[in-house]
């Protein structure tokens, strides 16, 4: 007898990310200005032209908006599923998963310590203590890729600033979509992540083979500015994932493939199906490799530079009003990094301040670039 499962997985592992990014660059001559920027400052570090100055371990602060319908009680989920994926997340982004040790022997030496860790924001937008969960009742019985989650004004929940936040939300989806995310130098308003509820974490509602929290990694990835592995050309072999260290490959992989699977003449080994940045089950990914992280540096010392100036600017040890209560004991690895997730990584206030400094000098330059290049091309 087969077994009633209620939280059916999609009939196809299918994240929008890129939908999401092509309708923008239609869209939006800023978007497009800024894509441009953002990825030659990727080739600079992918090259060695420029060096990540960048070190120590970077939290991230998360919200999650939980955009549920009353209707299906379901897709309101649990604290203790929220808590596997950020558990998921700190694994996986420090190459503390247990699976690496499965990458084959020849691409071991590539995996790659992203040193970035997640934590649920303890501190709201306003100052107020949070457990960083948000719960919005909708009457939507679903969302696509066009971004209606991230606005109460079309049923979603709105954002928090997604320059000291990551947004995630999780909803249900439809169109067999598992996820999708915005690429770095999209629109604030927009900015962050959705996640279909059964393929959050690992349990409560999710449902296998995506239950092993990998959708969110995979979905991160993209918010960290990685693309595809096989790089979205149809079977093409003409484009790739703008990173060295990872093979060429005819298209995405699904389910659960052997190795080698060899495509676009990249053997003996082939496809690097394990990679995060693929399609394939979530017990069959476990690794981002050394290029990957080169291009996560260029993004958090670029785009994403107000989470790495925070997380340097910040003192170990603020100063608290003399009525606030005490502060939770810190349990998992990145919740000790503070309320919203930001610790200095030494003493030197100086060079904390040089580097900051640096990055806000070139945020600006980045921005009046922008500005000028779209001046340009409306005749201002």
């Amino acid at each position: 007898m087969t077994e009633y499962n209620p939280f059916p997985a999609p009939s196809r592992d299918l994240c929008g990310a890129m939908h999401v990014h092509r309708r923008l660059l239609n869209e939006s001559m800023t978007y497009r200005a800024q894509r441009a920027r953002i990825e030659n400052r990727a080739l600079q570090y992918e090259t060695g032209r420029r060096a990540s100055v960048r070190s120590g371990v970077v939290a991230i602060p998360v919200v999650v908006h939980v955009v549920h319908n009353p209707g299906t009680p379901a897709q309101n989920i649990g604290e203790a599923q929220i808590r596997s994926q950020i558990d998921v997340l700190n694994r996986d982004f420090r190459a503390a998963n247990p699976d690496v040790s499965r990458v084959p022997d020849v691409w071991k030496p590539l995996v790659a310590d992203i040193e970035v860790e997640f934590a649920l924001a303890t501190v709201d937008p306003h100052g107020a203590p949070t457990d960083g969960i948000v719960r919005v009742e909708t009457d939507r019985t679903g969302f696509d890729s066009h971004d209606g989650v991230k606005a109460a004004s079309s049923g979603g929940a709105d954002p928090w600033p997604s320059d000291q936040y990551l947004n995630l939300w999780v909803c249900q989806l439809g169109d067999g979509l598992l996820g999708y995310a915005q690429f770095p130098g999209g629109p604030p308003q927009t900015d962050g992540v959705v996640i279909l509820h059964s393929a959050f974490g690992t349990t409560g509602t999710a449902a296998a083979p995506y239950n092993g929290g990998r959708t969110a990694t995979h979905e991160i990835g993209h918010w960290l500015d990685l693309f595809h592995i096989w790089g979205d050309d149809d079977g093409a072999c003409s484009n790739g994932d703008r990173v060295a260290d990872t093979p060429n490959q005819a298209d995405s992989n699904t389910g659960k493939p052997a190795f080698p699977h060899v495509t676009c003449n990249n053997g003996p080994n082939g496809d690097m199906f394990m990679n995060y940045m693929d399609y394939v089950d979530d017990d069959c990914m476990f690794m981002f490799t050394n290029g990957q992280r080169a291009r996560i540096n260029a993004c958090l010392e670029g785009t994403r530079a107000s989470f790495l100036v925070a997380h340097q600017a910040a003192p170990a040890a603020p100063a608290a009003p003399a009525a606030a209560p005490a502060p939770a004991p810190a349990t998992r690895p990145a919740e000790a990094a503070g309320a919203q997730g930001f610790v200095a990584q030494d003493g030197d206030v100086e060079r904390l301040l040089h580097d900051t400094e640096r990055l806000t000098r070139e945020a600006l330059t980045d921005l009046h670039d922008v500005l000028d290049l779209v001046g340009h091309r409306f005749g201002g």
